[in-house]
């Protein structure tokens, strides 16, 4: 592993009553979070391929831990997401290295598959700061149901020098969905969008 990796926290999240009215059943959602130092804090670098490679390292392991929280089989993941925190010392573009190139292969081998493009947010933060992971379905872009998002923080991270990581897995749509689209048992999941 060439990142280095200060911590990873693992946040499920069960939603069991939405707006008065029992979820059955529940939702779940599960983000493996690591925390790494930026190898190109405080300096403007060319080549990210260093970055690029970690993001690659990461998918895979961050997916897989979030499989493991929600005691499912990789294959029975319904969405995905990724997002990066930067600290203060480091670009968005930094972001985007771990994120772009090369995350999505590990993570989709870790979920058995995934035709849609994984969605993906970007920031700069202090300690403590929450960020937001996009989600969506992972063989079909156009399942509304799926649309949604997950806030996650960790309260002494990112410090100037660091990053923060995440993959977000899921076991379902939101909770009580109903704006229509393209239902999850109409994918078809060969062009990433149907």
């Amino acid at each position: 592993m060439s990142a280095e990796i200060r911590k990873i926290t693992v946040v499920v999240e069960e939603v069991l009553t939405e707006a008065g009215q029992k979820v059955d059943p529940s939702t779940r959602r599960a983000a493996a979070i690591a925390v790494i130092r930026n190898p190109f804090a405080g300096q403007y670098v060319k080549d990210l391929s260093l970055l690029i490679d970690q993001g690659a390292e990461l998918g895979g392991i961050l997916a897989q831990k979030c499989v493991e929280a929600l005691g499912i089989a990789s294959s029975e993941a319904e969405s995905y997401g990724k997002a990066a925190l930067v600290g203060e010392d480091g670009e968005l573009e930094h972001a985007a290295a771990l994120l772009h190139p090369a995350m999505g292969k590990p993570v989709r081998d870790a979920l058995g598959g995934g035709a849609a493009l994984i969605p993906s947010s970007k920031a700069r933060g202090t300690l403590g700061a929450s960020f937001d992971i996009p989600l969506g379905h992972k063989d079909a872009a156009f399942v509304r149901s799926h649309f949604d998002g997950m806030i996650v923080s960790v309260g002494d991270a990112p410090r100037p020098n660091e990053i923060v990581v995440a993959v977000a897995v899921t076991d379902s749509g939101r909770p009580l969905p109903r704006v229509g689209g393209l239902a999850k048992n109409e994918i078809v999941g060969k062009d990433g969008l149907r």
